[in-house]
């Protein structure tokens, strides 16, 4: 498909989630479900899904990777990877999955004891989701994290895989809260180190969906279902538009 074919993908995210309302089974009648403008319906996911040209998708990162979270009324328990996987697979049957998410894993642990499975695996899309248990830390330096996120990125890409990322979401409050300054030099990082590697950049920092009552569990650090719901839509977007693009810019 071409650049000009997929022009305004949240145009046809629009006309699909109209054409499909009310057909899709997965999804709940809820405040937040056919008709919040965050979240994709299984048929608009799968007509999205249609164009990309991944067949093995991997993940590799912390517990964020992992879809650790509280579960949320009106939404299916699915991390957002998972969802991802599960649209990959209505589109493309053929598609793999691997995703090697360890809570509590730093990036040093990332790069040790995960992308050995990722090169056997042999990845064509990698998404990498690490670098906040690495700044939770007392002496945690932004700089340091960088330099660590960037050679990850590097060994990932050697692979040949093409690369995802995200910024985190600016949700830090109360207790929290001090750190907030770290993660949004944390999020620069990302940027950076995204661009240098061409990778496919979602961002999430100043999302909208980010103040809502339910994006955060208990603990206030890990998303609900309902946020990784949000966060699997708009991934699934950025793969979309980058459908017919080697390289990430739009």
């Amino acid at each position: 498909m071409s650049a000009n074919d997929i022009r305004s993908v949240d145009t046809d995210i629009r006309r699909v989630r109209d054409d499909n309302r009310g057909a899709d089974t997965r999804t709940p009648r809820t405040r937040i479900g056919f008709d919040d403008p965050y979240l994709l319906t299984d048929p608009t996911a799968r007509e999205l899904f249609a164009v990309v040209p991944w067949r093995r998708f991997a993940v590799i990162g912390d517990s964020t990777a992992a879809g650790t979270g509280d579960p949320s009324p009106g939404h299916e328990n699915v991390s957002w990877a998972d969802r991802l996987a599960r649209w990959f697979r209505s589109a493309h049957p053929d598609t793999e999955y691997l995703n090697t998410g360890q809570v509590g894993a730093t990036i040093p642990e990332v790069r040790a004891e995960q992308l050995g499975a990722l090169r056997a695996f042999g990845p064509d899309l990698v998404h990498i989701t690490c670098g906040g248990n690495d700044l939770m830390r007392r002496d945690g330096d932004v700089g340091a994290v960088e330099r660590d996120l960037d050679a990850l990125c590097a060994e990932a890409a050697a692979t040949g895989a093409r690369l995802s990322m995200f910024t985190l979401a600016d949700a830090f409050t109360g207790p929290l809260r001090p750190l907030r300054p770290r993660f949004a030099g944390f999020a620069e990082s990302v940027r950076r180190v995204a661009a240098r590697h061409d990778a496919i950049l979602t961002e999430f920092w100043q999302h909208p969906a980010r103040l809502r009552q339910d994006w955060l569990s208990a603990d206030s650090i890990h998303l609900t279902m309902a946020g990784q719901a949000v966060v699997a839509a708009e991934l699934a977007k950025s793969f979309a538009r980058h459908a017919d693009s080697r390289h990430g810019g739009e």
